[in-house]
């Protein structure tokens, strides 16, 4: 009897265990909205359906659908990637979610844009998410409001859409670069712009190639007429040269050089060159603006201009004038002579022999420095010190320092003043010091 009812008991077990896994089997968790259409099913975005599974192993929901028939009571059970469907709520709750879906449940888009960004928020100045690829189809999911991007300080035409890729990311992105398009349950498109990749010819990249850029620096040094020629190389350059398919980049400590393979337009005027940490962004035609990653790993940007002028002319006529304005000064001078600050001697070769120094020693003139050395015209006066004709820059011997004093020809001889703590901007000198030591001497 105890043998009976123990039998009795296992059957009762099986049976509850047999009919929870069938109940279980058929329990519907939630229910979602499509968001990609199914073609194989011919099962069109923005359709409601059952949820019974989530795997998170297979990244898949068992999801239910109308069977081959058409019979919506008994549904056929399939697999849809989690990416695929929203969030299952409860079917009180479902309406509401396709609502929100229901405007663009069948719209797509194809990318116009290699490159395009998808952003985390919608504005042109939020975090990248994704980069698009030209050609590559997303689906629209819905409008948002946010600034458009602009150019030339015109906003761009077109609105924000959330999108989803078919890898499952979703952002946000503007649709001035996108070809929108509507699809049937099987993806055949049934309206709106019909989708053609045409390569747009682009007409800013080629005005970069096969000419140098310099610093912007070079402009201001050019026009203002404040040429430090150490600085200003024409060698100081950024070149992409097509013919041997190589980019340049050689600056004042920067010097490095690629093999240049192509580049890609990846965002509006911004072109990235393959396989090369240089980024350029296109300004005007006579303006780039060139991102690079130095061998530390830092970002670096760079300001680059056109420049019509020969740069080597320009430096050679700045050492015209400095090798003129020397050559004026020992031509009228000679031998100088100075009741305190001893006897001063200029050469025509650049050399200069100075005794009896020894009250400028060591406020101006360095203790260690002896009696010979250079003379050179390095620097110049800016136009609000006319009163004077130049600098004079010394280098004793005995010191790696330079001395240097501003100077005014007089007709009877030189007068120096002590530039010691006077203004320099570049190679100009733009004020005096504000209470200068001034030496006179005589021929």
């Amino acid at each position: 009897m105890k043998k009976l009812c123990f039998r009795f008991c296992i059957v009762l077990f099986i049976t509850a265990c047999l009919s929870l896994f069938v109940s279980c089997k058929d329990k519907v968790m939630g229910y979602s909205v499509l968001l990609w259409n199914v073609p194989e099913y011919s099962i069109p975005s923005g359709t409601k359906l059952p949820v019974y599974i989530r795997s998170n192993i297979s990244h898949v929901y068992v999801a239910g659908i109308p069977g081959e028939d058409g019979n919506t009571k008994e549904l056929r059970k399939i697999e849809i990637p989690l990416w695929q469907l929203t969030e299952p709520v409860k079917k009180s709750k479902i309406n509401s979610v396709a609502e929100k879906y229901k405007e663009f449940a069948s719209s797509y888009a194809s990318v116009k844009l290699d490159g395009l960004p998808c952003r985390a928020e919608p504005v042109n100045t939020a975090k990248q998410v994704y980069r698009l690829r030209k050609g590559e189809v997303i689906k629209l999911l819905y409008k948002g409001k946010g600034q458009a991007p602009m150019t030339g300080g015109v906003p761009l035409e077109g609105d924000w859409f959330r999108i989803l890729t078919h890898d499952g990311t979703q952002g946000w992105c503007f649709s001035y670069n996108l070809n929108i398009y509507e699809t049937d349950a099987v993806g055949e498109q049934t309206g709106g712009q019909k989708v053609e990749i045409e390569e747009e010819e682009d007409n800013y990249y080629p005005s970069i190639l096969d000419k140098p850029w310099y610093p912007d620096s070079f402009t201001s040094m050019i026009s203002s007429g404040n040429i430090d020629i150490s600085k200003l190389h024409s060698s100081y350059n950024f070149t992409i040269d097509t013919v041997n398919n190589k980019v340049s980049l050689n600056m004042s400590g920067i010097h490095q050089s690629w093999d240049y393979t192509g580049y890609s337009k990846t965002d509006e005027f911004q072109y990235t060159l393959n396989d090369i940490p240089i980024v350029i962004v296109y300004k005007k035609s006579s303006f780039i603006v060139v991102r690079y990653t130095d061998e530390s790993g830092k970002p670096q940007e760079l300001n680059l201009v056109t420049i019509s002028e020969d740069i080597n002319s320009i430096v050679a006529q700045e050492k015209k004038r400095r090798t003129d304005t020397y050559d004026m000064v020992v031509s009228k001078t000679g031998s100088l002579s100075s009741s305190n600050y001893g006897n001063l001697t200029l050469n025509s070769d650049g050399t200069f022999r100075w005794t009896g120094f020894k009250l400028l020693v060591p406020s101006i003139i360095s203790a260690g420095a002896k009696n010979a050395g250079t003379c050179s015209v390095k620097y110049a006066v800016s136009s609000q010190l006319t009163a004077y004709d130049g600098v004079l820059t010394f280098k004793f011997e005995g010191t790696s320092e330079e001395v240097n004093f501003l100077f005014k020809l007089e007709s009877d001889g030189l007068r120096l003043e002590d530039a010691t703590d006077a203004v320099f901007n570049g190679i100009l000198v733009t004020s005096r010091s504000s209470s200068p030591l001034i030496l006179y001497f005589k021929k």
